[in-house]
């Protein structure tokens, strides 16, 4: 089947992109030969597949014609959603931080659902693999909060699971010890902010970047509060966290189930948390998969990989479930 779209030659242009790179990510994703001449785009090949493929450039069409910058990434994304049953636009024009030439916006459906948890929830739970966007968009959110004043500061945490002996033998205090299992929080601030932006608000306190054990006993009010890496948490470290909750205050934690790095004898707080608190109201739990992978497409195929190969393992090479709580 044949299909030729007459576009407006400013979008054509748009969908041409640099060098054709938009036009060949689009054939990329399609199930259809797509070629563009002037302003008149032709789909090639099965019906079904053609006419997905006319949905997707409606779709990418009216993206161009209210602003929004096509990236061959976007394409993914419009198709991704137009699967699921969703508008493109509602997911790709939630811009959740914006600062100069930096624009956050959700990328796939889950993301966009994390984003409204996240706005609509006290607490949001982003689980899934590297690569899904949990703490970058929380990140972004918390930026956003701080800036409209909906809270006095930004608190990011993550668990140094070696703060033993291994972190003794490092040169430095205690921050230098664990500025490795903290590195990340701080390179996803500085995507935020200025560098000097980021070291003012950690002078005056405004943000806090901190291990997890600097957390217990406190109470945190007015604050956005991030909790990283949280499947290398202890089920108490985990309660000890979650009750740190003040008022005026959200909380995300997210993780990785895949990668836990506690002995294999220890229970990850992350995966209990999610039985113990599925029904409670206020608190979401989102999960992602490899289809949310928003890094380099080897990034997706390589966590595919790894998920193909664990479901493979004998039962004794898996990590341990939890013990039944009685």
């Amino acid at each position: 089947m044949r299909r030729q779209v007459e576009l407006e030659n400013t979008i054509a242009a748009e969908l041409a992109g640099s060098k054709d790179a938009v036009l060949r990510a689009l054939e990329g994703h399609l199930d259809c030969d797509v070629f563009l001449r002037g302003n008149v785009l032709t789909l090639d090949g099965e019906p079904a597949a053609v006419d997905a493929a006319v949905a997707v450039v409606n779709e990418l069409s009216e993206l161009i014609a209210q602003g929004h910058e096509i990236a061959p990434g976007t394409i993914e994304a419009v198709k991704r959603a137009l699967d699921e049953h969703e508008s493109p636009g509602k997911i790709l024009e939630d811009v959740v931080w914006r600062h100069r030439a930096t624009k956050v916006a959700p990328k796939t459906v889950n993301q966009k659902r994390y984003v409204d948890s996240i706005r609509n929830n006290t607490i949001t739970f982003g689980i899934g693999p590297a690569g899904t966007g949990k703490t970058f968009l929380a990140v972004a959110l918390a930026a956003a909060a701080l800036s409209r004043r909906e809270v006095n500061r930004i608190i990011l945490t993550r668990p140094a699971v070696e703060a033993g002996e291994r972190l003794g033998f490092l040169p430095g205090d205690l921050m230098a010890k664990v500025d490795p299992y903290l590195r990340p929080l701080f390179d996803a601030l500085h995507d935020m902010l200025e560098p000097e932006r980021v070291s003012s608000h950690l002078e005056r306190g405004v943000i806090e970047v901190a291990p997890l054990a600097f957390m217990r006993g406190r109470s945190l009010n007015d604050s956005f509060i991030i909790l990283d890496e949280a499947q290398n948490t202890s089920p108490e470290q985990m309660k000890m966290f979650l009750t740190r909750l003040g008022f005026n205050s959200k909380m995300v934690v997210t993780g990785d189930i895949t990668q836990i790095d506690l002995p294999r004898d220890q229970d990850s707080g992350l995966v209990l948390v999610a039985d113990i608190l599925k029904d409670v109201e206020g608190i979401e739990f989102v999960r992602f998969g490899e289809e949310d992978v928003v890094r380099h497409k080897l990034v997706r195929r390589i966590v595919a990989a790894y998920g193909e190969h664990s479901q493979r393992l004998a039962p004794e090479l898996r990590p341990r479930a939890a013990a039944p709580r009685g």
